[in-house]
């Protein structure tokens, strides 16, 4: 079932990372994770008849949320073409860009979709459901050692080399194509009590490889710091660690892998600051009312 704007996604931390980008009524803004249309709609509300807001996704079903606006443009692309999109309709600079990392709602709940162990699906989990490999080709192609790579560097996952050597074993008997059998082979390796934790881990490594997040993220973010003015805003919402580390890097030191460079001053060069050294997370009425945001981190950095 498709789900409407309204029910698509909650938006998490909606004031607090649309406050970050200190909006400017004639500025030009990115949402580059536009899914249920929520921070999108806040941003348009705070624009001015001059400004002009671009929301880019790459999945289908986002575009039943488009909104109605001579102010808004809609890109039906992955971000990590976000300098190439800006480029194509002669955007030079941007005065703010927003990104909530989070999985949707929608995604989650759509049994079809493969995201979530609360279904037997099939095992797909693509972003973009038009094009590339399945969390199925990923399990049953990948080799034992690239699969334990994978649960080890995306899910952290302590014991992959034995959930990677227990799914190649089993994969010869027959493919792994749903999501029950998957969990099936794997919840053996898992305590009981921890169980729904480790099978989160293993799923988020599964979606992360599946769609390079990892590497989509990288690209993102070095092009927001090209393409954002001076005093420009970025605001991102984070929810794993990994993804929160190379944002931290990136607004630090200007690299995903933080390597931080000084001039003869000894002062850090970086096109960005940060602007709060302490994350903004959800308040308890927030977490109240949507209990998915509870590992939510917003950081808010500006151009130099």
């Amino acid at each position: 079932m498709i789900k409407t704007a309204e029910t698509y996604h909650v938006s998490v931390l909606l004031k607090e990372s649309v406050d970050g980008l200190a909006i400017r009524p004639d500025g030009v803004y990115v949402d580059v994770t536009f899914g249920g249309g929520g921070h999108s709609r806040e941003i348009l509300s705070r624009l001015g008849a001059h400004g002009h807001l671009y929301g880019f996704d790459q999945d289908a079903d986002a575009e039943l949320n488009i909104v109605n606006d001579d102010r808004f443009t809609f890109v039906r692309s992955n971000f990590r073409y976000l300098k190439n999109w800006m480029r194509y309709y002669e955007v030079d600079g941007v005065d703010g860009l927003l990104a909530d990392l989070g999985v949707s709602s929608h995604h989650f709940d759509d049994e079809s979709r493969g995201f979530s162990f609360r279904f037997d699906a099939p095992l797909d989990m693509r972003m973009n459901k038009r094009a590339g490999m399945t969390a199925a080709d990923v399990v049953n192609n990948y080799t034992e050692e690239q699969l334990s790579d994978v649960f080890y560097l995306y899910g952290e996952l302590k014991n992959a080399r034995k959930i990677a050597s227990l799914l190649a074993k089993s994969r010869q008997e027959k493919p792994i194509l749903t999501t029950g059998r998957l969990m099936e082979i794997a919840e053996k390796l898992f305590p009981r009590e921890r169980e729904k934790k480790e099978m989160t881990k293993l799923f988020q490594a599964l979606r992360i490889e599946v769609n390079h997040e990892m590497d989509a993220l990288r690209e993102m973010l070095l092009g927001a710091c090209e393409l954002l003015k001076p005093e420009g805003r970025l605001c991102v919402i984070t929810y794993h660690s990994l993804e929160d580390r190379i944002v931290k890097n990136v607004m630090r030191a200007g690299n995903a892998e933080g390597k931080v460079e000084q001039d003869f001053f000894g002062q850090v060069k970086s096109p960005l600051h940060l602007i709060n050294n302490r994350v903004i997370v959800p308040s308890d009425e927030e977490l109240t009312a949507n209990p998915r945001s509870r590992s939510a981190k917003l950081r808010i950095a500006v151009k130099n």
